[in-house]
């Protein structure tokens, strides 16, 4: 198949299309709040911005970087350490809201669980590229590949962060389903896992009272109810228009994380439903392209490693956007590209620049 003379321009314009939305969506729900909490307007934009900065020229690098250079197991086993060591340092930091999931150097932190997501998906695609035709021994394959991606979630699972290690659980599970495993396996791994994340759900109390929230938010409208009526009032004031840029009201004081976890919501809000479905079509652009290459990939690794990057920020997207909706109870996971997160949108742009590589192989 001969080589493309570009990259996916498709791909390319998305990315920075969602960068950019980001940005504006970042200052406009964190503007009031930081000039009453930090005295300036841009405490949280700057940090984004300079972040994104950064993010876009590991893009453009990563870009230009032959991906055949990561199928090396000098570069996978070394960042599989490093990251296992990142994970466990946290646990050695101050915490912050009753959870351990950062890093702090100097005036900034770093989020080892963001970078978790790539590593997992680096490894599966090095391991399971060799072994298409091996998917049927459990022992020399199925646990083999297991093992490192249930290491890493069983220590996001520690800080606690049930919403990330849920995402690398289903890339795992997508990774392993498209090397070829069958389902019966997943069948298998489907009842200790529900057991599990019924203990954590409803033997875990701040959790148990998010699900009864998410059964009847109206039960404690100023409790564990809160977050989702208020972030259904700001979708519903929206409507097809929106209130404007820089107009929501929810963001001020009402809807918790309006910058971070919420902030579908004030898209929703501000740009109505016109912008709601743009985003999510951006997404589905991001999509569309990134499985187009991960099946047109003639290299096992490549195609591997397309398909869970893709997937990686589909399926955070679409939790994401669910809890804004209420229609998956709340959990704390950023929405890629768009939430105010330096660690997430570095990393996020850092595995664009590599699918991006990745496009350059395809007709």
């Amino acid at each position: 198949m001969a080589k493309r003379v570009g990259i996916d321009k498709w791909l390319f314009g998305t990315v920075l299309m969602l960068v950019l939305f980001g940005l504006v969506m970042v200052f406009s729900t964190s503007a009031v709040m930081a000039k009453a909490q930090f005295g300036s307007a841009y405490t949280f934009i700057s940090k984004q911005a300079a972040w994104a900065l950064l993010g876009i020229i590991a893009l453009f690098i990563l870009m230009r970087v032959d991906y055949r250079r990561y199928n090396n197991p000098r570069l996978v086993f070394p960042a599989i350490c490093v990251t296992t060591l990142l994970l466990i340092g946290v646990f050695f930091m101050s915490g912050m809201n009753g959870a351990h999931r950062w890093i702090r150097l100097g005036g900034t932190t770093l989020q080892p669980s963001e970078l978790a997501k790539p590593v997992i998906i680096l490894f599966l695609a090095y391991f399971l590229q060799s072994r298409v035709h091996q998917m049927d021994d459990v022992k020399g394959t199925i646990l083999r590949a297991a093992a490192v991606p249930l290491l890493l979630v069983a220590l996001i699972l520690k800080e606690p962060d049930l919403g990330t290690a849920l995402v690398c659980v289903g890339v795992t599970a997508l990774m392993l389903y498209l090397a070829g495993a069958q389902l019966k396996y997943f069948m298998y791994a489907a009842i200790p896992g529900a057991i599990g994340l019924y203990w954590m759900l409803f033997h875990v109390a701040f959790r148990r009272a998010r699900m009864l929230a998410f059964v009847n938010p109206d039960a404690d409208p100023r409790g564990a109810g809160f977050h989702i009526l208020q972030s259904l009032i700001a979708v519903g004031t929206g409507g097809f228009h929106g209130l404007g840029l820089m107009e929501g009201r929810q963001k001020l004081f009402y809807l918790p994380e309006p910058q971070t976890d919420f902030i579908y919501a004030t898209v929703c809000e501000e740009l109505g439903l016109i912008g709601a479905i743009l985003l999510v079509a951006l997404f589905c652009v991001l999509g569309y392209r990134g499985l187009r290459t991960a099946i047109l990939s003639t290299d096992p690794f490549a195609r591997f490693l397309a398909f869970g990057l893709t997937t990686a920020i589909l399926i955070q997207a679409f939790f994401n956007m669910s809890v804004v909706l209420a229609l998956l109870p709340t959990k704390g996971i950023p929405l890629p590209f768009i939430s105010s997160g330096g660690t997430s949108v570095f990393i996020t742009l850092a595995s664009m620049g590599v699918l991006l590589n990745i496009s350059r192989e395809i007709d």
